[in-house]
């Protein structure tokens, strides 16, 4: 028997951070087209039932968009003998038990924070799924202290949750929770970033179906789970999210000249896409979240020339679109801090700065110029124009990190304005 898990798909939101040559082919990128991967893999694959952990739909003023979307897959899958089931999650708490009233084949389970219990038959197996959907945006209690006794056989729960978060107003539950409830699986929604679920540990947060923005980096999709024998015997993600964010360090060590840093990222997109051309299912776009790191002075003339064509650096094998959604700079010097440090000059005082941050934390010099980058970051950060943005008190860590990035950018361009610098 065969279920395919689905995490958070929210409907309705676009994916942000997005070249503007891609054009009309967004739709085909965001959870809509996510969905529609999905539903087709689904009929190929003869998945007995697809079930829903929560957030299928981004708000409920996308109502319409949500009811284009499911109404199509759901009408496929039923018509190719897959039952389609769910639940509500904290952001479609209102929009989807409107959604499941419209939709004939789309089971919602746990209406208004009741347990239900659906059994689900295959050819040989059946399984009992457990849902529970949220009856309010927030929830301050924990939904598995009202759940009743689990039945004999193969039991699966569906649950739209923030696990290990007591103060959380989203349904919070904690890990021992889960285990003591007695169930064989336990499939989550809420956090996006997915678990390294196994047959063995098949518990956890399914994550969302595809990456929206670069916060969601790495592989993104549904997982399935097979039952034979009275247990769960695999499960596996199938990874076929077509928008996909991807963190690469780029090492500018050793090169001579800045076009250098093109041929390396070359390399390193070709030994990217050979990896993700493996899969069967291709992302349509991989945005990348590029740092260029290594001793060279170069640092900055190398971003330069890649943001040249940051829109769409290369094409793959399946013609998948590489683009740079972020480049950072973090290389240093050729030369050692302490060989600069004996310099007497400007670059020689930064870096006798720059290696106060090497010492022990309570050495007072160290201390007292992360104090002073945290009061002058500070102000910064309490700017009118960021007064929207959640607060953040900076930490030391904060303070060290921001100083180390930009006091070697700004060592490398003192260095390359002598002749004959590093």
């Amino acid at each position: 028997m065969k279920l395919l898990a689905v995490g958070d798909m929210h409907l309705g939101r676009q994916p942000s951070r997005l070249p503007d040559d891609i054009g009309d082919g967004v739709r085909d990128l965001g959870p809509g087209g996510a969905w529609r991967r999905l539903v087709q893999a689904s009929i190929e694959e003869c998945v007995d039932a697809v079930v829903l952990a929560g957030d299928v739909v981004e708000r409920d003023d996308d109502f319409f968009e949500a009811y284009r979307e499911l109404y199509d897959g759901v009408s496929r899958l039923q018509k190719a003998g897959v039952r389609v089931l769910g639940v509500a999650g904290n952001h479609d708490v209102r929009v989807l038990p409107r959604l499941a009233a419209e939709l004939e084949g789309f089971r919602l389970l746990g209406r208004e924070g009741r347990w239900e219990v659906e059994q689900i038959e295959g050819a040989s197996e059946s399984i009992n799924l457990w849902g529970w959907s949220f009856p309010g945006q927030k929830v301050s209690r924990s939904p598995l202290a009202g759940m009743p006794k689990v039945e004999a056989g193969i039991n699966i729960g569906v649950l739209h949750c923030d696990r290990d978060q007591q103060d959380s107003p989203y349904a919070p539950v904690s890990s021992l929770e889960l285990e003591s409830a007695g169930l064989d699986c336990w499939l989550l929604g809420h956090i996006h970033k997915p678990d390294p679920l196994t047959a063995s540990h098949c518990s956890g947060y399914l994550g969302s179906l595809t990456g929206t923005h670069p916060g969601e980096p790495g592989p993104r999709g549904p997982w399935l789970i097979t039952v034979a024998r009275g247990q769960v015997m695999d499960v596996t993600q199938w990874v076929l999210a077509p928008l996909r964010f991807e963190a690469l360090e780029l090492d500018l060590t050793g090169i001579d000249e800045p076009s250098e840093g093109q041929s390396r990222l070359l390399e390193a997109l070709r030994t990217l896409d050979a990896k993700l051309s493996a899969g069967r299912w291709l992302p349509g776009a991989v945005g990348l979240r590029m740092t260029l790191v290594g001793h060279s002075r170069f640092g900055d003339e190398v971003r330069a020339l890649l943001l040249q064509d940051r829109d769409h650096l290369f094409d793959g094998k399946g013609g998948i679109h590489y683009f740079i959604e972020r480049l950072q700079v973090h290389t240093r010097p050729r030369l050692s801090l302490e060989s600069i440090a004996e310099r007497k000059d400007p670059a020689g005082l930064l870096a006798r700065r720059l290696l106060l941050l090497d010492r022990p934390e309570d050495d007072p010099d160290r201390q007292e110029l992360l104090q002073e980058a945290r009061r002058r970051l500070q102000g910064k950060a309490e700017d009118s124009r960021w007064s929207q943005l959640d607060a953040h008190e900076l930490s030391d860590a904060d303070a060290e990190e921001w100083l180390r990035v930009a006091g070697n950018r700004l060592l490398e361009r003192m260095l390359s304005q002598f002749e004959g610098a590093p």
